[in-house]
């Protein structure tokens, strides 16, 4: 699935004073007094502006600096990377692919697989909680009872918990082919 990011007038209508600063103007919201930095809640994060998934529940972990902190991207692709030297640092820079979007930055001293840390602002993301995925997944899957799907988003939270596999019409197959959009993610 291909995003894109709306007019800068769709997006000033969509989004809060907050979220259009730092995701439009490069900001930084204030450590622990956002939406994510302490939630638990399974599911994937996505760009507040274009939809894109970025991040999941279970690669998130505390990192003690008060902003969702995360090992690794969904998908590599749906973020890049850029040089920022601003406020006197050397910093690289975290946008969303398809939006644009300024999500935060990336650092070196995160915990395993990876040892990076996607320090990442709040008002940058959306959650899509298990409790979509799950009924979601059950559209997909032809299974009608969404509950048949509680217990398989658990993850561990430090970042690596859970395995990943996508719902199809013909079963589920492994976290390699992740892609999104027709098909949808369910953890187990």
């Amino acid at each position: 699935m291909t995003y894109k990011k709306p007019s800068d007038s769709e997006v000033k209508t969509k989004l809060t004073h907050a979220q259009y600063e730092v995701t439009q103007c490069s900001a930084t919201e204030p450590p622990f007094r956002n939406e994510f930095w302490n939630h638990h809640e399974p599911g994937i994060y996505v760009d507040v502006v274009s939809g894109e998934p970025l991040f999941a529940s279970t690669d998130k972990f505390d990192s003690g600096t008060g902003w969702p902190s995360f090992v690794r991207p969904l998908e590599k692709e749906n973020v890049t990377e850029h040089a920022d030297n601003s406020h006197g640092m050397r910093r690289v820079e975290v946008r969303s692919t398809g939006g644009d979007s300024h999500l935060g930055h990336l650092f070196d001293d995160g915990p395993g697989p990876t040892g990076m840390r996607y320090c990442i602002n709040s008002c940058a993301l959306d959650l899509d909680s298990a409790a979509d995925f799950q009924l979601q997944c059950s559209q997909v899957t032809g299974q009608r009872d969404p509950s048949s799907f509680a217990g398989k988003f658990q993850g561990t939270g430090q970042g690596g918990g859970g395995s990943c596999f996508i719902a199809t019409p013909c079963g589920p197959t492994p976290a390699a082919a992740r892609t999104w959009g027709a098909v949808k993610v369910i953890y187990r």
